[in-house]
């Protein structure tokens, strides 16, 4: 039905309902049109309406044109609206009858250029700079060797190969791959959800919670890179209690999540050797390490016995202190008969000299007198003199007898002090030796548990479960059937020997796999 008269007579125009007119107009400018591409500058943009929708306007220097995005379409943009941002958008114009007016069905934005790109890119760094997301305070140090490494990449690729393989060299550690799009709509999504994740476990889970985290992709342009410079991506990175580690790029590629990180890696491979040291060097340390604490407890042990022996030679020797004493009492014995007999001479003298006095004036009585009298002294010094001498030899061995008493009290002492010194530098000997050896144990069994974890990785475990390595007459393994001639002579290893065998035939045509599985060390949430 037309709503055009044939001629221009007003009589002849038909009467048509506002609905009708509108809808006719919204069929002309949908036909017309179809799908466009509109360059214009973001106005009105207030973010997401209650029920999903977005409205905002593009415009230029001399026109602006309402647009809308429906709630379907906004979740998978790849870049959201942003105010003031210069972009491209593609969609169909239509009609709004509502309220009269045309607008654009968004189904796409793009920003107009690099520039634009760069220029978002600042306004963003800015804004989250700003809330403190970027502040060095909020970084972590990364644990010197982690027993659990999560890695946010791509499960298929290069990026991973490369950090197993250096990771291998270094230190093998468990590994746990939270699989992701690292380019396209879903790459911000999975990236935040992956790290929120790897957060989300608990140490005594079934799956182990890591001690570090890796963001890894590989190089690429500005738009390929741009799934890790939106926020929620930011954010999720900042608000990591795990340890992370950016690698997103090249050395010369900057994103937002290299600011959030608390470590940036100029490539995914640095990114490995940054998480863990080296292992052999690691155990040159330790022998060292082990070595010089073996040798300063030995050097202890030795300056204890030397002075516990110091000592014993300092201590005087029981009989040297006795000695004095005795030499005086046995120069006392000696000596005594002669002061007996020095003061019986000087006795029998002084008798004599008496006599002679009395024998000038010599009455017989008195002289008889005088023998009596003398007679009767000496009987009565004599039993004196011996009973002094008897009480000074007696006096003399009570002397001796105590001193010795006391010497062998004092020895006693000393030699019970020795005894416990002794016995305490002995348990602190025996204490020093048990501790060095339980240090040596718990470092021998480190290194035994490691070597079992080294065993464990070669590839003759893998034999001992079923599977085979085939060389060729160069002894090189070979990898692909494809490269392998017919009547070509090839050894086949299994786990307990091999076995000589003929190509013959052409090799069988198989299905590439569609990824490399995880290896058997390495740990996988699915």
């Amino acid at each position: 039905m037309s709503l055009m008269a044939a001629d221009s007579s007003p009589s002849n125009v038909p009467d048509v309902t506002v609905s009708e007119l509108s809808g006719a107009l919204k069929r002309t400018v949908e036909d017309a049109f179809g799908h466009v591409r509109v360059r214009g500058e973001i106005s009105g943009y207030r973010g997401p309406h209650s029920s999903g929708h977005a409205y905002f306007s593009l415009k230029d220097d001399r026109a602006k044109i309402d647009a809308v995005v429906w709630k379907g379409v906004f979740g998978r943009l790849r870049f959201k609206p942003q105010e003031g941002l210069e972009v491209i958008a593609t969609g169909k114009v239509s009609t709004f009858a509502g309220q009269s007016k045309y607008q654009i069905i968004v189904e796409s934005i793009e920003p107009a250029g690099a520039g634009a790109l760069m220029a978002l890119l600042e306004e963003r760094r800015k804004t989250l700079a700003a809330e403190g997301l970027f502040d060095p305070a909020r970084k972590q140090l990364l644990p010197y060797l982690p027993k659990v490494i999560g890695v946010v990449t791509s499960p298929t690729g290069a990026v991973i190969r490369d950090i197993l393989h250096r990771l291998s060299d270094r230190f093998p550690r468990h590994v746990l791959v939270w699989p992701v799009r690292v380019q396209g709509e879903t790459s911000a999504p999975e990236v935040a959800a992956a790290i929120r994740g790897f957060n989300a476990l608990t140490p005594d889970g079934a799956i182990p919670r890591p001690d570090v985290l890796i963001v890894a992709r590989g190089g690429g342009a500005l738009e390929d890179l741009w799934g890790f410079n939106e926020e929620i991506v930011v954010r999720a990175a900042a608000g990591s209690d795990i340890p992370l580690v950016a690698a997103v790029g090249h050395e010369t590629d900057w994103t937002l999540i290299d600011l959030a990180a608390d470590v940036r890696a100029p490539t995914p491979t640095g990114a490995a050797e940054m998480v863990v040291p080296v292992r052999a060097d690691l155990l040159a340390s330790l022998h060292d390490l082990a070595g010089r604490h073996v040798g300063g407890l030995r050097r202890f042990v030795d300056g204890l016995k030397t002075e516990f022996r110091s000592a014993v030679r300092a201590l005087p020797q029981p009989a040297s202190l006795l000695a004095p004493s005795r030499q005086r009492l046995d120069l006392a014995g000696q000596n005594l008969p002669l002061f007996l007999r020095r003061r019986l001479r000087e006795t029998e003298l002084q008798v004599s000299r008496l006599g002679a006095r009395l024998g000038a004036r010599s009455p017989q009585a008195l002289l008889a007198a005088r023998r009596a009298r003398f007679e009767a002294s000496q009987a009565q010094t004599a039993p004196a003199i011996r009973r002094a001498l008897r009480d000074h030899a007696r006096h003399l061995d009570q002397l001796g007898q105590r001193l010795s008493r006391a010497m062998q009290t004092r020895a006693a002492l000393d030699r019970r002090r020795l005894q416990a010194e002794a016995a305490q530098l002995k348990a602190l000997d025996a204490r020093l030796t048990r501790a060095a050896h339980l240090a040596l144990d718990r470092r021998r069994a480190g290194l035994t548990s490691l070597t079992q974890l080294l065993d464990s990785l070669s590839y003759r475990k893998v034999l001992e479960r079923g599977f085979a390595l085939v060389r060729d007459e160069a002894d090189r393994p070979v990898q692909k059937a494809a490269g392998v001639a017919t009547g070509a002579h090839l050894s086949v290893i299994f786990a307990d020997g091999a076995v000589a065998v003929t190509a013959a035939g052409e090799p069988a045509k198989r299905p590439r796999p569609a990824g490399k599985p995880a290896g058997p060390t390495q740990g996988d949430l699915f």
